[in-house]
């Protein structure tokens, strides 16, 4: 006799010693909805993501109210965050910000909400294995994170990216004196895995070199080598690098000829070659674009005052 997928499930529940069933049955959904990430990342309707990934995140929280120790469910809520504040919340307030300030404003103050929330998601994680790991980082950042391993940079990496991007988009100076332990997150990740999901790491860091407050030699010459590494990791699946160098280096360097040519060649990266990357490729091409909107005003010749 075949026995159905629920009575198999509520069978392994009851057999699970000291396990309640609702315990059980909380476990396997929140690992479910952890898994859908790679689903949603190939999908090629950014709008339909968008109407779906809220209704996921909420899910996802209220599993954990019930299982607020699922590793899973704690890195699927911290990335979960961090995409969709800058997919869908970051990028919408900055292309109003011309015409809609203080609309734009408001949506800002919520982006880096969200960040926060994915960002606290990730310490979370990274204190199911080292209990107070939150307050060593505030009390010596470059020391708590010598005991991170190669097997938590997702939670690292997260966490680290949600926090610069609050950071980023608030433009909070309240919040500078916690960018060593941003910096001291990265930085481990990079020691630890440059490779790490085809070079993510480097092409975060091709950004953040432009805008260290103490920078480590040349600024410049860091953020190109960061883009090389990030380029040569990605194997050319990945837009975000020649967007991140195009508006932290070329606008800088008053490069437009660069600044074009680098946003044109991301708006050409295949979203079929990597499906893994169709997701994230398209809200590059969407900001790329954006960005090649705001030439005229990027590289506006500056008056010299008399």
């Amino acid at each position: 006799m075949r026995r159905s997928p629920v009575f198999l499930v509520l069978t392994a529940a009851l057999a699970a010693g000291g396990c309640s069933v609702k315990k059980y049955a909380v476990n396997q959904l929140g690992n479910a909805m952890a898994g859908l990430a790679p689903s949603f990342a190939a999908d090629d309707d950014p709008e339909l993501i968008r109407d779906a990934v809220p209704f996921t995140l909420k899910l996802i929280e209220t599993l954990l109210v019930e299982s607020p120790k699922n590793k899973d469910l704690l890195l699927a809520a911290s990335s979960g965050f961090t995409q969709y504040s800058y997919a869908f919340v970051q990028q919408d307030a900055e292309e109003l910000e011309d015409r809609e300030r203080p609309t734009a404003t408001l949506m800002r103050a919520r982006a880096k909400k969200l960040y926060l929330r994915g960002r606290d998601y990730g310490l979370r994680g990274l204190e199911l294995k080292y209990p107070a790991f939150r307050d060593e980082l505030k009390a010596n950042p470059a020391q708590a994170v010598k005991k991170l391993k190669k097997e938590d940079i997702p939670f690292a990496y997260w966490t680290s990216l949600g926090w610069a991007a609050a950071l980023s988009v608030s433009r909070d100076l309240f919040m500078a004196p916690e960018i060593p332990r941003i910096e001291a997150l990265i930085e481990r990740c990079l020691e630890l895995d440059e490779a790490y999901e085809n070079g993510v790491i480097h092409g975060f860091l091709v950004n953040y070199e432009m805008n260290r407050l103490k920078p480590k030699g040349d600024k410049f010459a860091n953020a190109k080598f960061h883009f090389d590494r990030a380029m040569a990791l990605g194997k050319g699946a990945q837009a975000g690098p020649l967007v991140s160098y195009a508006e932290a280096v070329s606008v800088v360097r008053k490069d437009r000829a660069e600044f074009q040519k680098l946003l044109n060649d991301a708006l050409k990266v295949d979203l079929n070659a990597a499906p893994s990357y169709r997701q994230l490729n398209l809200a590059s091409q969407r900001r790329a674009r954006w960005l090649l909107s705001r030439a005229d005003k990027l590289f506006a010749p500056q008056v010299k005052k008399q």
